[in-house]
């Protein structure tokens, strides 16, 4: 008989799946559950065992894996909005961005304000990994940005803040209050992981717009839908109360897990 051999990335992500594959099934397949719903509560706790299985065997620092340029056989492949139709943003893209800022704040004692400019001449990382997306496609680009743990450190996070939340410029949907831009979030442990950055260019090039010009973040240890593009706001918080509706992320708030581990 044939042995079987799973690496641990493999088996991370089996396990993501394992746990919580009813909600990775489709956008849309628990949208409307209540908050008080016993299989929400059950996939709630399933999420937490994979978080906690993650930080077991891959502790907090280990690495995504990195590939070469060889590697690289294709385009990065978009995906969600990739054109944004907001009248703020079309204006920012008119001017190149010149007038864009990304602004820090919440639970941290220096707010910052910086031009894209300011980011690019910053200490960079530029890394060949491996794009997961929930919808079982996977596309190996070169990223080049600037370590998010940077930013945290120019900040000076206050010790109650436990989590990153990210504001976007794009419209990700419409309801009767008006546009819902889209919003996501991470632990501090993955903000401060060596791998996490905030993109400005891709495979040698400034960021397009179709993969989240001006700036997008990267976080390599989990799905692609935990990786907001657009961005225009970060914000340190210690709880998601007021993000949404409490769930930590806009595709979070419409059944997906909010860890999305690999």
């Amino acid at each position: 008989m044939a042995q079987f051999k799973l690496s641990r990335r493999a088996l991370l992500k089996t396990a993501a799946l394992g746990g919580s594959g009813l909600v990775l099934s489709g956008c849309d397949a628990f949208d409307g559950l209540s908050s008080d719903s016993s299989l929400r509560d059950f996939l709630a706790g399933a999420n937490n065992l994979t978080y906690r299985m993650q930080r077991l065997l891959a502790g907090r620092s280990a690495l995504a894996e990195e590939f070469t340029e060889a590697d690289i056989r294709q385009p990065q492949r978009p995906n969600g909005v990739t054109a944004p139709d907001d009248e703020t943003y079309k204006s920012l893209l008119s001017s190149g961005f010149s007038d864009w800022r990304l602004e820090v704040g919440g639970l941290v004692e220096r707010p910052l304000s910086l031009s894209l400019a300011q980011l690019q001449a910053m200490p960079s990382r530029t890394q060949i990994t491996r794009h997961d997306c929930v919808e079982g496609w996977s596309c190996i680009a070169k990223w080049t940005g600037v370590p998010l743990s940077l930013i945290l450190d120019e900040t000076r996070a206050k010790p109650q803040a436990r989590y990153v939340v990210f504001h976007c410029m794009d419209t990700i949907d419409r309801d009767i209050s008006g546009d819902v831009k889209y919003y996501g979030s991470i632990d501090l442990i993955d903000a401060r992981h060596p791998q996490t950055i905030l993109a400005y260019g891709v495979n040698g090039k400034p960021l397009p717009v179709e993969n989240g010009a001006p700036l997008r973040v990267r976080v390599e240890r989990q799905l692609g839908y935990k990786m907001p593009k657009y961005i225009g706001r970060i914000e340190l918080v210690d709880s998601f109360a007021a993000i949404g509706q409490g769930r930590g992320g806009y595709w979070e708030d419409n059944g997906y897990d909010w860890y999305g581990g690999i």
